[in-house]
Order: structure tokens, then sequence, then C-alpha cells
């Protein structure tokens, strides 16, 4: 760790002067600072604990700020028009790289690409390595294992083992059972269900699980129809699938307790229904784990009690497994100092490379990375992304981050969200999602793609 021994010696002796416990090292000017702007909200805490210990151990400045949820994008175009810019930043796309192509440090020779086990996980930009992935996730629907055996042993259950739930017709008469007879089962199995799926909250803090991560689905099988690049996507789209889409969509709202109108409010959560037991279904991703094996959210749902299976979309569900993929990606600040730059840098491999850096990611974040650096105690014990490697060795085929293709992703979405939201409380109709989705995606296309 470069100059801690410097640090740590004048530390030392200050302390000893004063008679006090050590203190941390002081940073010299030349050895830059450290700003992370985080795109992960529920991986705050970890940073900046992360950040805290960095400073203590090496002198070195580091500071973190999180973006609220569904506000990086907007967040990061402010924070890098401030003179005290932000020196580690997200990159999700190769869209998102050209938008920041005079910001993005060329990443081929440093440290953090050299310890990648697989080089496809980055992305390549105007003939340099723009960013690189910090680690690799998974989507699908967690379902409370516990809750679900226990309902597949009743005599009056829909399937008799989860297996069983293997396509979406399935996957919607058994949830459609449950949410139909959610007091009958609490008085059977003595839970406290009021629901099968939890909310599909179309709030900005929830609504990308469908206008990203479910519409990644209607995308990436159009792509596939295509010939097209699963992650690149093209300038038009038909909207092929947008019948599977609306008919999963549809489950979603009519197997929740929570009113359709109220879904944009702000007002739901999602996990917590989960974690609290009152729901069977969360369509949501395996960071989650680290949500439901945290001790002090107080949820009653831990890591043993959880599984994940994939949304099943009524097109190819007997070979689908779960969505996997990244839009997590570290960016250097080209235009911040090069001692900043330098001093970034070696933040990032400390966090892979030490043990309190790997700790942190692997057991507090509960993330899987593509570092060589995370083997045996530090390799993941995140059970959700563990399916996705299980699902994948049966044969089953992981559907691509198909969504990393959304042209001006916010405001894309936006328009998605809003027809979505529309239709599902009644003030529209389905012809304008189609429309948002298929019309917006070429209008977006046209203007990101501008000369």
């Amino acid at each position: 760790m470069r100059n801690f021994k410097k640090y740590f010696a004048v530390a030392l002796t200050a302390a000893m002067v004063a008679g006090l416990a050590v203190v941390p090292a002081q940073a010299d000017e030349a050895a830059g600072k450290v700003y992370y702007l985080n795109f992960k909200p529920e991986a705050d805490q970890a940073w900046q604990d992360l950040a805290a210990t960095y400073t203590e151990q090496t002198g070195v400045p580091v500071t973190v700020l999180t973006a609220a949820s569904g506000e990086y994008n907007t967040t990061l175009q402010s924070e890098m028009a401030k003179a005290e810019a932000p020196t580690i930043f997200n990159v999700g796309n190769a869209d998102a790289a050209a938008t920041w192509d005079s910001y993005t440090y060329d990443m081929s020779g440093t440290s953090l690409y050299d310890h990648l086990t697989d080089k496809s996980l980055v992305i390549n930009y105007n003939d340099k390595t723009a960013a690189v992935a910090n680690c690799y996730e998974c989507y699908g629907l967690i379902y409370n294992k516990t809750i679900l055996e226990q309902y597949c042993a009743m005599d009056s259950a829909v399937v008799s083992s989860i297996d069983e739930i293997n396509s979406f017709d399935t996957l919607k008469a058994v949830a459609d059972d449950i949410n139909g007879r959610v007091d009958e089962i609490n008085d059977e199995l003595g839970t406290f269900l009021t629901e099968a799926f939890a909310s599909a909250g179309l709030d900005s803090g929830s609504s990308w699980r469908f206008s990203g991560h479910l519409a990644g689905l209607p995308l990436y099988y159009e792509f596939k129809d295509d010939g097209c690049d699963l992650t690149a996507g093209e300038a038009e789209i038909d909207g092929t699938y947008l019948d599977q889409f609306k008919n999963v969509w549809d489950l979603y709202v009519s197997a929740s307790s929570a009113d359709p109108a109220t879904l944009a409010s702000g007002a739901l959560n999602a996990e917590a229904e989960f974690g609290m037991g009152e729901a069977v279904f969360y369509q949501n991703g395996d960071w989650e784990y680290s949500a439901f094996t945290n001790p002090e959210n107080g949820y009653e749902v831990t890591g043993d009690d959880i599984g994940m299976m994939p949304i099943y979309f009524g097109v190819d569900d007997e070979n689908e497994g779960l969505a996997v993929g990244t839009e997590n990606y570290w960016a250097i600040n080209s235009q911040a100092s090069q001692e900043d730059i330098d001093a970034s840098l070696a933040f990032l491999e400390w966090v892979i490379t030490s043990d309190e850096g790997r700790d942190a990611v692997t057991n507090q974040m509960g993330l899987t990375t593509p570092f060589d650096t995370f083997e045996g105690d530090f390799a993941t014990k995140n059970v959700l992304a563990n399916t996705a490697n299980e699902l994948a060795a049966a044969g089953k085929t992981s559907v691509a981050w198909s969504f990393n293709a959304t042209p001006n992703v916010d405001t894309w979405r936006e328009g998605v969200v809003s027809a979505l939201t529309a239709y599902t409380d009644g003030s529209g109709d389905w012809d304008g999602v189609v429309s948002a989705f298929v019309d917006g995606w070429a209008e977006q296309w046209a203007l990101a793609h501008e000369e």
C-alpha cells in the first residue's frame, strides 16, 4: 500500500506525543483524493465504512456520495459540473460511455483490468477501455422458499413441488391460487401473507424494476429474433413480445394486495412486504440478498428462506434461466488531476485485494465480482447469485441484459412508466404502453445516435 509505512509512522509519533490513541494518518497533497459517486443505494453504508477505513490506513481522503434510487444519471450530471467532480463514477452501457467519453480514462492498463477473470466484462468505446465491470448480477423472481414449500405440501395446492413452477401458466395458476386464498393459507400454515406478489411500485424508487428489468425480456427475445447484439440493440423495435410483457405485468398487479391506483404514489415498499413474510414472490435481483441477511433490517425472512426463479415469460420457458449481466462499471474521471486518478485507482485496487474490501463486497454488499481476487473466504455466499450458475449448469439459457441497449435511458423509461401507470390506474390503455415502448424507442434512438 503506497506510502502506508510513512503515514503510519507519522501518525504514531503524533499520538505518542499527545498521549492519545493512534489517530488516522495524514496524507500529503501529492497523494491525491478520491470522490466516488456510488450507483447502488443499498450498498451506501458499506461504502462509507470502506472509505473511512481506507482513509484511516492511508491518510488519503475518500468521499462517497450515493445517488438516490433511479436518480443516478441526474446526480452524475450535477456532480460532474462542479469543480470537485467525482473521480470514480458508474457507466451503465455503451450509450453512457458515449455520453461521458471525454471523462473516461483508459483502464486497459490498470490493475483492475488485469484482475478481471473475463476481459469481456468491460465497455470499450472510442479505442479505449472506458469502464470495467465491478460486479456481475442476476435478477428474476425472488420467492419465499419456506412458505412456498409449505404451500406445495397442502392438499389443495396447485402444484406439489416448487420445481413444477417452470412456465408462465403454472406461475400464474400458483400466484392466483395463493392470492385468492390468503386467509385460508394463513390459518393452515400460520403465515402472515397479504398477497402473492409484493407490490409493483411505479414510483421513481421502484419503477426501474419494470421499465428496465421486466422490459429487458421483450427486448431480449426480439433482439434474438433479429440476430442483433443482445446488449447493443437496434434502432427500431416492433414490440413483438409486448403481449407477454402485458401478461406478466397484469399478474403482478392482480396477484397483489396493492391498490392499482396507488402504484406510483411512493407509499409502497415491496422489499419490506416480502421481507416481513407478507408476499411470496418479489421481482428483483441478487443484490437483495444483503438486505435479507442483514439483521438490522428487522426482516422475518432470512437467507435460508429465499430462492430465485426466472421471470417466466411465456416464450421459451422450458429453457429460460435467470437474467444475467451488469450495468455496474467503474469509470475513472480522466479530467481529474493525475494525483486524483492515481489515488482513485489505488483505492479501487485496495477494495478488490484487501481483506476489508473483499469482505465488504462479498459479505456486506452480497455481490458477485468478476475479479480473480475473490476466492476462498471471499467467494460469493449469495444463494441467489449461485442459482444463476446452477441453472446455467443445468442447460438453461441465461437472459442477457438487453435493457442495457436502451437509448436515452431515463427519458425512454419515463415514457414507459407514464403509460404503464395510466394503463394500470385506468386512465389509459395498453396501446399507450405499446406506443411509449416502440415509438419512444425509435425517437430516443435517433436522438441518442444523431451525428
